[in-house]
């Protein structure tokens, strides 16, 4: 492997100019710079990172840490964050925990160990340990697609409860009586937040609406269905179901074909989260879409302007709360002058 000294006789420089070019760490004119470039493109030379970061004392390494790898909502933040971490020179590395907050506090520890600059979290739980841990070591982190009650870190999420707050008063405006919420566990406050915002909705048309019932689990498939069977096994009977995120929707569709129940004949259907295209022949579920993508590339945003000094070493906190898009489809039913999504 080629050496920074056979780089610099080729250049005819010393090795303390071609590190300067290589780190842009000292002032060297346009000529030489151009004959050290032309020197490490014709011998090959890859410089030692490891080094580098010795003496920078950073890694150039930022970590996207989210529960469950599988899902499209988080595959889509995690191309946006892709995308900005490479314009930015800067290498990503991507953990998925599965929704386990030991196995989240794990993989903290381990980025922290290994010195990544900066950490991208959203949190299995309340997030609690992970944020203490790198709070500890000094390490800026960004929450991604959570609220912190208190406001305790820099955060990036959407609008959770005025999404669920449209969906709710769209199916109220179909006359929908008997409701129930389909959404995550209670110790995440997005969960909480979904059902809120619903309830609220509710609320908000008058005429003595019964409240939805609400019922907890995983954001999962298996959740979904789970959820959707017990719900459907109350009296009364909702006429209308909310599903807190696309898997808990896809686990809701099966268990209703499973039941034979026709959507949105017998039941409408609404939920949180859009599918990408290219995974839905003919699209089809009323949605509060959110900005993954965005969302994905204002964390980075957010985070670098930490670790560059722009937002300061601690508190205030900044917050970004992206809005979400009502798209009305087919699985909600006839939705009274609200123009449907083109499929």
């Amino acid at each position: 492997m080629p050496t920074i000294v056979e780089v610099a006789n080729r250049a005819g420089v010393s090795p303390i100019t071609v590190s300067r070019v290589v780190n842009s760490s000292g002032p060297v004119s346009s000529q030489v710079r151009a004959r050290v470039e032309e020197a490490i493109a014709e011998t090959g030379y890859v410089p030692n990172a490891v080094a580098r970061s010795l003496r920078s004392k950073r890694t150039d390494t930022i970590a996207l840490v989210v529960t469950d790898m599988t899902n499209p909502f988080f595959t889509t933040i995690a191309h946006g964050v892709e995308a900005a971490v490479g314009d930015s020179g800067m290498m990503l590395i991507i953990c998925g925990t599965d929704e386990r907050e030991a196995k989240e506090e794990r993989y903290v520890r381990m980025l922290l160990q290994r010195r990544v600059d900066g950490i991208l979290l959203v949190p299995a739980g309340d997030g609690a340990a992970a944020m203490r841990l790198c709070r500890e070591q000094g390490t800026p982190f960004v929450v991604v697609d959570r609220r912190l009650p208190g406001g305790g870190a820099d955060a990036v999420r959407a609008d959770s409860e005025a999404g669920a707050f449209e969906l709710g008063r769209l199916l109220v405006s179909l006359g929908h009586r008997t409701m129930a919420v389909l959404t995550g566990p209670r110790a995440v406050l997005t969960a909480d937040d979904r059902a809120a915002g619903f309830r609220r909705a509710v609320v908000a048309a008058g005429g003595q609406l019964p409240s939805p019932r609400v019922y907890h689990g995983a954001f999962t498939i298996d959740g979904g269905r789970e959820m959707a069977m017990r719900a459907l096994s109350a009296a009364p009977r909702p006429t209308a179901l909310f599903a807190a995120n696309n898997f808990i929707a896809i686990g809701v569709l099966h268990a209703l074909d499973e039941m034979r129940v026709r959507v949105p004949d017998d039941v409408a259907v609404v939920g949180f989260d859009d599918l990408p295209p290219a995974m839905v022949t003919f699209p089809f579920l009323t949605v509060a879409a959110q900005p993954a993508y965005e969302m994905g590339q204002r964390s980075v945003a957010m985070l670098l302007a930490r670790l560059s000094g722009g937002l300061g070493t601690g508190p205030p906190y900044e917050e970004v709360v992206l809005s979400t898009q009502l798209v009305v489809r087919r699985s909600s039913g006839d939705p009274l002058g609200v123009p449907h999504a083109p499929a």
